[in-house]
């Protein structure tokens, strides 16, 4: 003899857009959304801080001065019939560092934000 598997309680049964707003307002969704554009923005504008200020004080520092293009040849291209070099295989030791100085800058500036929303939240 075999029982019969339980029933569901029954549900209220919402359309898709209900679902969606339903979805939209309990996950956080809009927020998170609001927090990704404007991450973004902010991401865009301390590049260009990075690029338009700090950069050019670390190249007056540096002997090389454009260190971006900086790179470690590990097999040297050949030049090509109109005098470009190709086939070059090369580290680009430049471009990680700036991209990890915009990483560095931008993690620190979420940090400060953070901190201060923090106090914030704690005093309330």
């Amino acid at each position: 003899m075999t029982t019969p598997a339980p029933q569901a309680a029954p549900t209220e049964q919402l359309s898709l857009t209900q679902q969606f707003r339903k979805f939209l307002m309990e996950t956080n969704a809009v927020a998170l959304a609001v927090a990704v554009v404007l991450g973004t923005a902010a991401s865009k504008l301390v590049s260009a801080i990075v690029d338009g200020i700090i950069m050019p004080l670390i190249s007056l520092a540096l002997p090389a001065g454009d260190w971006r293009s900086w790179k470690i040849v590990l097999e040297a291209g050949r030049p090509g019939p109109d005098g470009a070099v190709t086939g070059e295989k090369a580290i680009m030791a430049g471009q990680v560092l700036a991209a990890t100085l915009d990483f560095v800058i931008v993690a620190a500036v979420v940090f400060f934000i953070a901190v201060k929303l923090l106090k914030l939240e704690m005093k309330k």
